[in-house]
């Protein structure tokens, strides 16, 4: 019962409490703000339950977007033509994709632009009707791109943004569009949070106790 998809390597579901806790946000809100570590699905989950709306009719279209901004690195200083820049960015997301769909159902989708991966800027100026939008590596947002990006909603549509707060990549991490959000619009009517956390990661064993060492470090050092 816990199924979202049925992908090309069998169900798609849940694997941990959290992970349930969070498709339930996912299915009841409009708006949800999904935290996390790497490994622990919120990005993964989002996509197969915007998959799983989309196939069922129930939306138009999937849109997912992320800031084209890691370590430091800003589109205009890397070499290649625009596409060539982007790409990068944009490759996990297509991964998840094609894991979920498969290349030629993806292709199709793609071709039919019911699914549209695109960087954060592409959204500027534009009403996302009767859409599921997923905002990933949300961190990375400044706040007017995350007032931006959240201000496209438009009828019909629901939104996640998934990010995790320990991986800010930006010059100043108290820009960060994602924390401030948050704090803001966390406890509103029809918006949702989901927090996950080491126990939720489904990699490597190993990975949830590299992130745990890396928390447990980090809490030593800032007394919380």
């Amino acid at each position: 019962r816990n199924t979202i998809v049925m992908g090309r390597r069998g169900a798609i579901a849940a694997k941990t409490a959290g992970q349930a806790a969070y498709l339930r946000e996912l299915a009841e809100k409009d708006l949800v703000f999904a935290l996390g570590p790497a490994g622990s699905g919120k990005t993964f989950l989002a996509v197969a339950h915007g998959v799983s709306l989309l196939l069922s009719r129930r939306v138009d279209k999937l849109v997912i977007t992320r800031p084209a901004v890691e370590a430091g690195e800003r589109l205009g200083f890397l070499p290649g033509d625009l596409n060539e820049k982007i790409d990068p960015y944009l490759t996990p997301i297509w991964g998840a994709l094609d894991d979920i769909l498969g290349p030629q159902v993806l292709a199709k989708k793609r071709e039919t632009k019911e699914i549209e991966v695109a960087p954060l800027a592409y959204m500027r100026g534009r009403t996302l009707s009767y859409s599921y939008v997923i905002i990933d590596e949300a961190q990375n947002t400044t706040r007017m791109q995350m007032k931006m990006i959240l201000t496209r909603l438009g009828e019909g549509s629901k939104m996640v943004v998934t990010g995790d707060p320990s991986q800010i990549d930006l010059p100043n991490r108290g820009d960060s569009g994602l924390t401030h959000a948050m704090g803001l619009l966390g406890k509103l009517k029809g918006v949702g949070v989901a927090e996950l956390s080491a126990d939720d990661i489904v990699r490597h064993e190993l990975v949830a106790r590299i992130v745990r060492a890396y928390d447990n470090e980090h809490k030593n050092a800032f007394g919380g």
